[in-house]
């Protein structure tokens, strides 16, 4: 499984997001819009022109593609399934 994370360096849903990915034992790509000019590309892309942050990318090993706009706990427990100990 692949998560990409969108975010800024100043969004608090962004840090709180990646503190529950990483509390999780959840491995992910962050990429910095607000300093990387081709990663906010690649989201707008990705978003259909959406740029609020956090915006993530889950793809699973069979290839299905989730994306999540905001931090929506309920959406990734949905989506990661049980917590890897």
């Amino acid at each position: 499984m692949q998560i990409i994370v969108y975010s800024t360096t100043t969004c608090p849903y962004c840090k709180m997001l990646k503190d529950y990915l990483t509390q999780r034992n959840n491995v992910f790509i962050e990429k910095q819009v607000d300093t990387d000019e081709a990663a906010k590309d690649e989201m707008m892309k990705k978003s259909g022109g959406y740029l609020g942050v956090p915006f993530s990318v889950v793809t699973k090993d069979n290839g299905e593609e989730t994306r999540v706009v905001g931090f929506d706990r309920m959406k990734f427990d949905e989506i990661l399934g049980p917590q890897v100990l």
